[in-house]
């Protein structure tokens, strides 16, 4: 039975499965508490399919810096290894 996180974890199994593979605790509740966590198993759409506009929210939205700055591809890569 997955440990009660309180209310800042909204899918408690799925923090704990991410934490066990070593996901960091920041990126295991952003996908957690990820409002697509359920499509596809837990993954979001795909990020090639994005808008660059899109993908600079995303990168604001998990505080990446310089993302003004980076082409596609290299907001891509940053979001994938936050």
């Amino acid at each position: 039975m997955a440990k009660n996180h309180g209310k800042q974890i909204k899918n408690d199994a799925q923090y704990e499965a991410l934490r066990d593979k070593g996901m960091s605790k920041e990126k295991s509740a952003r996908i957690a508490n990820s409002p697509k966590a359920s499509k596809k198993g837990g993954q979001a759409s795909d990020l090639g399919s994005r808008t660059k506009s899109e993908l600079l929210a995303e990168a604001k939205k998990i505080g990446i810096t310089g993302r003004h700055a980076m082409k596609k591809e290299e907001l891509i890569k940053a979001i994938r290894n936050h």
